[in-house]
């Protein structure tokens, strides 16, 4: 991909950011038939599209706020990923517990709503149930005061593993894609971008991209590059931090999620089985600047534990916590008095140089914010006009999967090849660590098929390690480091090095280290 892109003189389209909203336009413009190339000063998915609640959903939370669009549209979306990526999106059964007599009747009306709206494309019916089905199916549920529930239908995915299918994807239709290069200047020719010069992180070496489109997809990152191009751009986003914690299973057995209707702070809070673990989450916490590791408050933590224990039979504690990650949403300003009302929608700009910045929107509408932008790039007459073909487009590894609990099923067509690795090398067949699902031969293929350039790579986003257990991620870093130095050449210094920045970043990922922030 290097080579390729020190090579190529000229692009149709640049695009400047490797997240999710990014890599739906990478694979949206080589498959329209433009040269097209991105660019990404971290690793895929680094920030905010590795760090959701893991939802494919067209948000009972914007229908409740009369969003009527927004959820006609991402419920439509919803739909089309799981038909493309179905080897990663699949259908998750929610409850709504009711413990007041109203409640399940209430919910059970706006949710047939729901349904109604997502016509054909539709998960499945929402039902009432009764206090005995209730807790048949989640019988880790307060039974105090209990009514019943009503159970709906939405769509749970791996968020980085997409991310990182998606640069496959794109790829496969021709796009050039760097991880580890970030985009440093703008070179105009009067008041128009031409070029824009890039720094190769991990080689040292600048280079010069010259191309007829450029499109800002940076997420949290948006009001940056607008700076960049023009130093005088007002901002355009309200920065919001999302906090979620994981526990174990045992919290919440079964297949079952948990939707909290109302938190103390009037959101929504989710409970979700996931990889063999349950994710629990979000809050809302406006912010003055981007991260790209973002870290949660205290009182993040404790508002996440005291508003799920309400619910539950057994009250998650600090010490059950395997790990706690945060992400930033980037919203696009408004006149609200919080983020939590600030719209989930995308906002699309065009500055006087050419550049196109695109950002807001969530992971479930990426496909349609791909095809905005370049609507408005022709529109712009910065790309001739081609049609978009993505809503049937296959995501990379797009298989039926009979049953999501089965080893590796997120690697879709994929994981034959990895077998085969295992074959001719035993050894790989071997867990990194006990209390992770995760074998040699996916680091291997993570080096030599997903552009996996680091240990924080591999184990945040090939992998989630760091998400599903931060402590044990941490021991199976220098395992994990003599693979892909094994595979790249690397001498035993790069290793060491690895190491310690991969257990100085998890530390971040594990409670403790708050709770030795606050005691000192």
């Amino acid at each position: 991909m290097l080579a390729r892109a020190l090579q190529q003189e000229y692009w149709d389209l640049c695009i400047i950011g490797g997240g999710a909203t990014g890599l739906g336009i990478a694979i949206d413009g080589a498959n329209r038939g433009y040269k097209t190339i991105l660019v990404e000063q971290y690793d895929f998915a680094k920030g905010t599209s590795s760090r959701s609640t893991k939802l494919v959903h067209g948000g009972v939370r914007y229908l409740q706020q009369g969003n009527i669009r927004l959820v006609m549209e991402a419920l439509r979306e919803r739909g089309l990923l799981r038909k493309n990526a179905p080897h990663l999106v699949k259908n998750q059964s929610f409850v709504i517990p009711g413990y007041k007599w109203w409640e399940s009747s209430y919910y059970t009306i706006g949710l047939k709503i729901y349904d109604w709206m997502a016509g054909r494309l539709g998960l499945g019916s929402s039902v009432m149930l009764s206090r005995e089905e209730t807790l048949a199916r989640v019988p880790t549920l307060d039974k105090d005061d209990l009514r019943g529930s009503v159970v709906y239908h939405d769509g749970q995915f791996d968020d980085a593993r997409l991310a990182i299918n998606l640069a496959q994807t794109a790829a496969e239709q021709g796009a050039c894609l760097l991880n580890y290069c970030k985009a440093t200047e703008f070179v105009k020719q009067g008041e128009k971008n031409q070029t824009l010069r890039v720094h190769d992180a991990l080689g040292a070496q600048p280079f010069d991209i010259n191309a007829g489109c450029f499109i800002n997809a940076t997420g949290i990152f948006t009001d940056t590059v607008r700076q960049l191009d023009d130093n005088n751009a007002s901002p355009v986003l309200s920065l919001s931090r999302g906090t979620h914690l994981v526990v174990d299973k045992s919290f919440l057995p079964g297949d079952t999620a948990i939707l909290v209707p109302e938190t103390s702070d009037g959101r929504v809070l989710f409970a979700v089985p996931w990889h063999d673990t349950v994710i629990i989450g979000t809050t809302d916490v406006a912010i003055d600047h981007a991260s790209i590791e973002p870290t949660p408050s205290e009182e993040e933590i404790d508002f996440i534990l005291g508003n799920i224990g309400k619910y539950l039979s057994r009250d998650p504690q600090r010490a059950d916590i395997l790990s706690v990650f945060s992400g930033i949403r980037p919203l696009v300003r408004g006149n609200a008095s919080n983020t939590a009302a600030l719209s989930r929608d995308h906002y699309i700009e065009v500055a006087a140089s050419g550049l196109i910045s695109i950002t807001g929107g969530k992971w479930t509408t990426y496909r349609k914010m791909a095809e905005d932008a370049l609507t408005i790039a022709i529109e712009q007459k910065q790309l001739i006009p081609a049609a978009c073909n993505t809503q049937d487009l296959y995501i990379h590894g797009a298989m039926a999967i009979a049953d999501f609990n089965s080893p590796g099923y997120y690697y879709g067509t994929d994981l034959p090849a990895m077998r085969k690795l295992e074959k001719a090398d035993p050894s790989l067949a071997a867990h990194i660590h006990p209390q992770l699902p995760y074998t040699r031969s996916m680091i291997v293929w993570a080096t030599r098929e997903e552009m996996c350039m680091t240990v924080d790579d591999a184990l945040s986003r090939r992998t989630r390690a760091i998400l599903l257990n931060a402590a044990a991620a941490v021991e199976a870093a220098p395992l994990v480091a003599s693979l892909i130095a094994n595979e790249y050449g690397y001498p035993k210094s790069w290793e060491e090095a690895q190491v310690a920045q991969f257990t100085q970043l998890a530390g971040q990922y594990q409670v403790a280290h708050y709770q030795k922030r606050t005691n000192d």
